[in-house]
């Protein structure tokens, strides 16, 4: 007797629609073509514009094959499925010479051209590092990428609310077109957030760039603003002040030794700014910027500062002096700092007592990240004065530098204060602290 039951299905078969679009979601995209070929459902998931909504193409310098088959799938289907993109990344990994450069530059263009023509939901783009200064970029290939990207921007200038042009290094005109190119069609954009760290060429004061500042005054709705300190001036600030104060919530501030950081910007400027922008916070981050006369010129006291990252980046400088910065400068953001980063090589000066002593002024202070000559000792009482609630840090994080070889000793002592503070640190710290050989 033959059965005419039908065969018993899996369980897959059963999966609600927003479990096996979850699924698709997690998986890449050669994976995904294969669970395509399951059945119709799987096939039509497979279709789903929530899936295609965000994309990163890696181009590989030097490609292994498995590299090479994974850049042309995550372009074949960044194409076909381009009308669904709204968050898009291009990333360049190790360009090493000319041609690579062309051919990057030539898929670009049709890449840009064809979402130009195709997508109308892009809100989010991302092309890091580009470095358009190096010799391998010559000038007729560089002038037609800025070109098409320029066109790119101007279609999308409408949807777009992110744009990351970080490490583009270009010149003054090149930068302000393509920021132009974002305000092209109303002479205004509403960009939210943009991100123009060392978006320009090397050793060029934009702070005095009329061209700059008329490009900026096109943006009317600035949240997030990452840029260098060789852009910033009094005009700067009062076109934020002037066009962005309403939505302006977070400025973030490289300070790099090889810009130009010595122009004169008023305190004024910056206390009108904050007052008419109350949701301001400024982060900094300086880059062998270390002298206390430098800094004292830039971190003024009306700043509404949130976060300070202070790098020597391993150099180390008699003239280099910390002690100022930490008892005096740092000192006037007591009520504001949250976040403090110190990499320093301050082999020719201890800074223990001046270095918790503005941790315990600091009475917001949450995140503390210190690679130092320091003792362990400090330590110790770092977390004896965190146990009696004297500070408030949520994440400690320390590189003690030490000069010799040998740190087991030191390495003992900070297995002791651990154990002597193991509950506080289990239970309300982000705790890393390790030694670490400078020699």
């Amino acid at each position: 007797m033959e059965d005419d039951r039908e065969p018993e299905q899996s369980s897959w078969a059963y999966l609600p629609d927003v479990c096996l679009s979850h699924v698709f979601h997690w998986l890449d995209d050669r994976d995904r073509s294969r669970a395509a070929l399951v059945c119709k459902k799987w096939s039509c998931t497979m279709h789903s514009g929530s899936l295609w909504r965000c994309r990163t193409i890696t181009f590989y310098g030097q490609p292994s094959r498995g590299r090479t088959l994974e850049f042309q799938s995550a372009l074949w289907y960044t194409k076909k499925f381009g009308k669904y993109l709204k968050h898009l990344e291009i990333k360049l990994s190790n360009p090493y010479n000319t041609p690579f450069i062309k051919k990057f530059q030539v898929i670009m263009r049709g890449l840009l051209s064809h979402l130009g023509k195709c997508n109308s939901h892009l809100e989010s783009l991302s092309i890091k590092y580009l470095e358009l200064d190096c010799l391998i970029w010559k000038n007729v290939v560089r002038a037609q990428f800025i070109k098409n990207l320029a066109a790119f921007l101007k279609r999308m200038s409408n949807r777009l609310d992110y744009l990351n042009l970080k490490g583009a290094r270009i010149t003054l005109e090149e930068g302000c077109e393509l920021l132009n190119s974002l305000s092209s069609l109303t002479n205004r954009s509403f960009i939210s957030e943009i991100n123009i760290e060392d978006f320009f060429s090397l050793h060029l004061s934009v702070y005095s760039s009329a061209l700059f500042h008329q490009t900026m005054s096109k943006f009317h709705r600035l949240t997030i603003l990452t840029f260098n300190y060789n852009c910033i001036s009094d005009e700067l600030l009062d076109i934020l002040r002037e066009h962005s104060s309403h939505s302006l919530c977070t400025l973030n501030i490289k300070c790099h030794i090889h810009d130009p950081h010595g122009q004169t910007v008023s305190g004024m400027s910056w206390a009108n700014l904050a007052k008419r922008a109350p949701k301001l916070n400024v982060n900094f981050f300086f880059e062998r910027v270390m002298k206390h006369d430098h800094l004292a010129r830039i971190l003024l006291v009306e700043i509404p500062v949130r976060s300070i990252s202070l790098r020597s980046c391993y150099f180390s400088d008699p003239d280099w002096t910390m002690r100022p910065t930490l008892t005096n400068l740092l000192p006037a953001y007591w009520h504001g700092l949250q976040k403090l980063t110190l990499e320093l090589n301050n082999d020719h000066e201890l800074l223990d007592n001046e270095l918790l002593q503005l941790i315990l002024s600091c009475k917001r202070l949450l995140f503390l990240k210190v690679w130092a000559f320091l003792s362990v000792s400090f330590m110790e009482r770092l977390l004896q004065n965190r146990a009696e609630r004297k500070c408030i840090l949520t994440t400690i994080k320390v590189r003690i530098y030490t000069a010799q070889d040998n740190s087991t000793e030191e390495e003992r002592l900070l297995a002791d204060i651990y154990r002597k503070f193991k509950y506080l640190i289990d239970s309300e710290l982000n705790y890393f602290v390790i030694t670490y050989p400078m020699v």
